[in-house]
């Protein structure tokens, strides 16, 4: 009851216009986010059936999850780009109208596979196909060339990665620096989020997929996210700073933008970059974010398609998994909520994070029956506690990289610190997922055509390296980056690089506020030493 209570004086910090915003902004994420999970849901059991296709069809070897790994991967590094965009535009534009406007670009071209699909042939999944679908029929797919999705999902991977940026950064235009009120904040954002999640991937999966067919599931997509980039236009303008010239600048030309834009995307990355490994207080960042979002991003876009159609043969059934690793994430924000003033850092649910990364040694040793659904409930109920510890790890780690950069915001002229940071992290992860996925679906191809291919091949030799091996990498990386922090040695530290962000607020900066003597000379000394950093 007193974590409850905790919970419920938090939520009266807030103030009426912040309350108001959050739950515009939740609204808003819901109906993103289910249309998020039936369209990547969607797109990955299509490309896998169709490579699947192709390969049955034409009698060669199959490089099903090569493809799919470079469409994946190629998604993610457009990502890069929408990402890094991001941090020179919100110094110039509302945050919300960034992110409506993404999200919008995001909806045109989610449906620009729905009308390549149907112009080609394709047709909604017959009736009789429902109730118990032929193994490795899919006639009613368009008969457009297969590696055309390659070049719509990278489009829409610059909108997706602006997305995915910008609301990790929005909170705190919306919360402003305090860390506790970002903690809250990020929690149950994180819990919305994940509810709409897992009951996204569940619809996804287990009706609109086997009613509609994958290659029109995603249908809904355009209209979802038509209704969220509505709904984020109401939240109102906070008014935090925002570097803005001393002079108007002259209108430019359509291409002296696109130069700047490329030189900001480099001056972006080297801010980023300097920063982060610059200083002992944030270069554990690196894998302690980073690594730790590719491996999750890896269990749900690479491992669960893999088990759903080489050990289950159904793709859409990767989404039951996804649901289960959603479900996981939902109780990983659920638990940083109930205990923000019981673990002040994210040191703790990173150790968990490391630790929980180990669960998927089973899968190379498992052998479940093939068409069976219910053993797809398994892997789901398995990838709960992994993605239990990453959520949790994430959003107490978002807010601390919001909270802990916030005084370095204004002091770049071109693109905002935060903003930098956020984006080299997250372009890093996208980078490594990029090269990785593709590099190890080609292995896994190659060890299921050895092994017989369609005639019985198994992947489960190469998953000890894909999955275990990998992963118990991974964990020993995070685990070792939380003991990197000055003051990151015990279990569950107070703080960590001699702060307590607990009591850090940007407003008090902003405003001016007068400050002690001796307060005035602590403050000012950590101000030079994170300018020098920029």
């Amino acid at each position: 009851m007193g974590h409850i209570g905790d919970v419920i004086e938090g939520l009266r910090a807030f103030t009426p216009q912040e309350r108001r915003n959050i739950i515009i902004y939740i609204a808003g994420i819901m109906m993103y986010k289910f249309g998020l999970e039936a369209f990547n849901g969607s797109i990955v059991a299509l490309a896998t059936n169709r490579y699947d296709y192709e390969a049955i069809n034409n009698g060669t070897p199959s490089r099903t999850f090569e493809r799919v790994g470079l469409l994946t991967g190629l998604n993610q590094a457009f990502q890069c780009v929408g990402s890094i965009l991001i941090a020179p535009l919100v110094k110039r534009y509302p945050t919300k109208n960034v992110l409506a406007g993404a999200v919008a670009v995001f909806g045109v071209c989610s449906a620009l596979l729905l009308i390549i699909d149907a112009a080609t042939g394709g047709t909604f999944m017959p009736v009789e196909y429902r109730k118990k679908h032929p193994k490795n029929e899919w006639s009613y797919y368009g008969t457009y060339n297969t590696d055309a999705m390659i070049p719509v999902y990278c489009i829409s991977g610059i909108a997706y990665g602006m997305v995915e940026l910008i609301r990790r950064v929005i909170p705190r235009d919306i919360v402003g620096g305090d860390v506790q009120k970002l903690r809250r904040m990020d929690s149950i954002v994180h819990i919305f989020y994940e509810i709409t999640g897992t009951a996204g991937a569940f619809t996804t999966g287990l009706v609109i997929i086997p009613s509609l067919g994958n290659n029109m599931a995603f249908i809904i997509t355009p209209v979802c996210f038509a209704i969220s980039a509505l709904i984020w236009i109401f939240i109102t303008e906070l008014g935090f700073n925002r570097a803005s010239p001393k002079s108007p600048a002259p209108k430019s030309s359509y291409l002296k933008s696109a130069f700047s834009g490329l030189f900001l995307f480099f001056e972006s990355i080297l801010v980023g970059a300097k920063i982060l490994f610059t200083s002992r207080k944030f270069i554990w960042l690196v894998p302690g974010y980073a690594v730790a979002l590719y491996a999750h991003r890896y269990l749900e876009n690479g491992i669960a398609p893999q088990v759903a159609r080489r050990y289950l043969g159904d793709s859409a059934w990767s989404q039951i998994m996804v649901g289960g690793s959603n479900l996981g994430e939902l109780l990983g924000a659920l638990a940083v909520l109930l205990l923000t003033n019981t673990i002040h850092t994210p040191m703790p649910w990173l150790r968990l994070d490391a630790l929980m990364l180990l669960v998927v040694w089973y899968i190379p040793y498992w052998h479940p029956p093939s068409g069976q659904v219910g053993q797809a409930w398994i892997v789901a109920a398995t990838f709960m506690p992994i993605s239990f510890g990453w959520a949790a790890g994430d959003v107490s780690l978002a807010a601390y990289i919001q909270a802990s950069l916030a005084r370095l915001e204004s002091k770049n002229k071109n693109v905002s610190a935060l903003g930098a940071v956020m984006a080299f992290l997250y372009s890093f992860y996208i980078v490594s997922y990029a090269i990785a996925g593709t590099l190890l679906g080609r292995y896994l191809d190659g060890v299921y055509n050895k092994s017989g291919g369609s005639d019985g091949g198994s992947i489960r030799e190469g998953l000890v390296f894909t999955a275990g091996v990998q992963f118990t990498i991974v964990a020993g990386l995070v685990l070792a980056a939380t003991f990197v922090p000055d003051g990151a040695m015990r279990f569950n530290p107070r703080m960590v690089s001699g702060e307590n962000l607990g009591v850090e607020r940007i407003e008090e900066e902003d405003r001016g506020k007068e400050m002690s003597d001796e307060e005035s000379i602590v403050r000012s000394s950590e101000q030079k030493r994170t300018r020098e950093l920029v």
